[in-house]
């Protein structure tokens, strides 16, 4: 019981509404996590009153009716952070995905629509009663993710609940109570009534969530919902998955680093080209930004990382070999495509597979590290540009970009010819080459 322990705010909150005459619950993911041993900061609260008793209360400028039609106020703590008090309900229809409630229930009603036994568990600050109506500590105990009541109605009632059960299983390493697991795999067919944000939302969470996020992909391959969802990732291979954890998530170390997420489902997709990658991310309505650099990692593991392997395997590359893949992959993109492949690289010798030697994969991030800050790697790094080639009597056009395709070329073998005089001296020369070939 000395777990659950909610903020200060909450509690304020809790007991503005039990002096009020209404009963203040804390319930969700917070009960579970506190009894889990976390130190949630953001706690629900439950209670009797309705959406317009709870803003009555506490005015209009300190709530938001962010979910009103099912019955969830937000209230602002003293120092603007949102915390949201939910009136008793139940279901009183359901498409699957979308339920009408009703008001006006008790605590147990509410807690009987709830999805699984570990978030069905209710606390009252100012008793410092704990109501448990379906064993959810008991199910904490023993690490089992179970349907409250009857498993293929609470799928019935709301599809996501599939995906909610495996990713809490993979999240707190839990098994699946067997009747709760047939009733998320009978509900893979339905999955694609799911929308698309809700499935990357999931999708998102396991790769964020999870420290090994190659069981969450598992359970979503084992019960067929990869293979509905996104069925270009319904074939990962145990290399695939094992890349995955290889790859620290995000808050891992005591590190919060959004990036990590986005590079862990860029490892999902590098046997897929880029351009189905693309689709599939746009598809499931991923932001343009993540959609954009996952993509950049996959089109870059495919241009690139086939000859770093074959010249890590022979020993140290060249300086003018690591120039020319730090060009083709970017300042930007370089950090993220090296932790994507060494996590590869490193399943693949975990397999007994071909790859690169992990020291030789250090080495060369470090080596890449010094050649980005100092070396000219792209057209804008060049001493001349467009000025220079018109004084010289070209005639602005696509000749432009070939000329300067070609000096940067002979810049990454040779960065001391990055002068003004040493790259207009090849210019002459490079006008007649490319004449000859048009």
């Amino acid at each position: 019981m000395n777990r659950l322990r909610p903020t200060a705010s909450v509690l304020d909150i809790a007991n503005r509404l039990e002096e009020a005459g209404f009963e203040a619950w804390c319930v969700g993911g917070a009960i579970r996590d506190a009894l889990l041993g976390g130190r949630p900061l953001d706690w629900d609260l439950a209670t009797p009153a309705t959406p317009e008793q709870v803003r009555g209360l506490f005015g209009r400028k300190r709530t938001i009716p962010i979910g009103i039609e099912f019955g969830t106020v937000a209230v602002l703590d003293d120092a603007g952070v949102p915390h949201e008090i939910t009136t008793f309900r139940r279901d009183v229809q359901t498409d699957g995905r979308h339920a009408v409630v009703e008001f006006g229930a008790s605590l147990e009603d509410d807690l009987a629509r709830r999805d699984f036994t570990i978030n069905a568990i209710a606390y009252r600050p100012r008793t410092q009663e704990v109501r448990d109506p379906f064993g959810g500590r008991n199910d904490i105990v023993a690490g089992v993710v179970r349907a409250v009541g009857d498993a293929d109605a609470r799928m019935r009632e709301d599809r996501l609940r599939a995906l909610r059960a495996l990713r809490f299983a993979a999240r707190y390493e839990f098994a699946i109570d067997p009747a709760t697991r047939q009733a998320v795999e009978a509900s893979a067919p339905f999955l694609t009534r799911l929308s698309a944000e809700r499935v990357q939302q999931e999708l998102v969470k396991s790769m964020q969530q999870v420290k090994r996020a190659s069981v969450a992909i598992s359970l979503w391959q084992e019960s067929r919902a990869l293979e509905v969802l996104v069925p270009s990732l319904g074939w990962l291979s145990e290399i695939d998955l094992a890349t995955l954890d290889h790859l620290p998530a995000d808050g891992a170390g005591g590190r919060t680093l959004p990036q990590r997420t986005t590079n862990r489902v860029a490892a999902l997709f590098l046997n897929i080209p880029a351009a189905q990658a693309r689709r599939v991310l746009t598809d499931l309505r991923f932001s343009k930004h993540d959609t954009n650099w996952i993509t950049a990692l996959v089109e870059r593991w495919a241009k690139v990382a086939p000859a770093i392997s074959v010249a890590l395997d022979d020993g140290a590359p060249t300086d003018a070999e690591l120039r020319g893949w730090l060009s083709a992959l970017g300042r930007l993109h370089v950090g993220g495509f090296m932790r994507v492949a060494a996590a590869r690289w490193s399943a693949l010798r975990a397999y007994g597979e071909p790859a690169p030697p992990a020291a030789g994969v250090r080495d060369l991030y470090r080596r890449f590290e010094r050649s980005r800050l100092t070396d000219p790697l792209e057209v804008g790094d060049l001493a001349i540009g467009g000025d220079e080639l018109r004084a010289f009597g070209i005639p602005p056009g696509p000749l432009y970009a070939k000329i300067l395709g070609l000096l940067l070329e002979s810049v990454l073998e040779a960065p001391a010819r990055n002068t003004p005089e040493g790259l207009m001296a090849e210019v002459p020369g490079l006008v007649e080459r490319l004449g000859r070939t048009t």
